[in-house]
């Protein structure tokens, strides 16, 4: 069974049941975690957009935590994401990402906070994160682009994610 009250790794295998409880977990406050590689944009559709539109029907903006990059807004229109109820601060410093999305997921004024951090959390940063997920009541969406999903132990099944909402 699935926790949502701690850091997870969304893997293909999980995210049925993430989706299916995500009512439910993102009222109380969770955080995940989705690798992705630039490649396949049909799974961002299928996966992340129906997630987003779901959180873009509460009254609560949507926080982008971006790095150096600019959100698309012709992306966000496309995906059929609210542009009235989405802001976006790109950081491109570690802790100021971190910090920003403790707050920002503590305020309870966002229905997610979608952030792009460095691989490498501390467990107490982690534990803060999910803490101030809970506080909030928000989802948090932890974005990883990675390189390669080979991992030391054999080959892990992990959900890949199309990065072309930046640009």
């Amino acid at each position: 069974m699935v926790k949502f009250m701690h850091t997870q790794r969304l893997t293909a295998k999980t995210f049925k049941m993430h989706h299916q409880s995500t009512q439910a977990s993102y009222t109380r406050g969770c955080i995940s975690e989705l690798s992705y590689q630039g490649q396949n944009p049909a799974l961002l559709n299928m996966l992340l957009f129906p997630l987003l539109k779901q959180l873009g029907e509460q009254s609560r903006w949507q926080l982008w935590l971006t790095p150096a990059h600019k959100l698309s807004r012709h992306w966000l229109q496309q995906a059929g994401l609210p542009l009235e109820k989405s802001v976006q601060i790109a950081s491109t410093e570690r802790i100021s990402s971190v910090s920003a999305m403790i707050k920002a997921l503590r305020s309870g004024n966002f229905s997610v906070v979608i952030a792009w951090l460095p691989a490498g959390l501390s467990d107490s940063e982690r534990h803060e994160l999910e803490q101030a997920a809970i506080e909030g009541h928000t989802l948090g969406l932890i974005m990883r682009e990675e390189n390669t999903f080979d991992s030391p132990g054999g080959q892990e099944n992990r959900l890949k994610i199309h990065s072309s909402l930046l640009h």
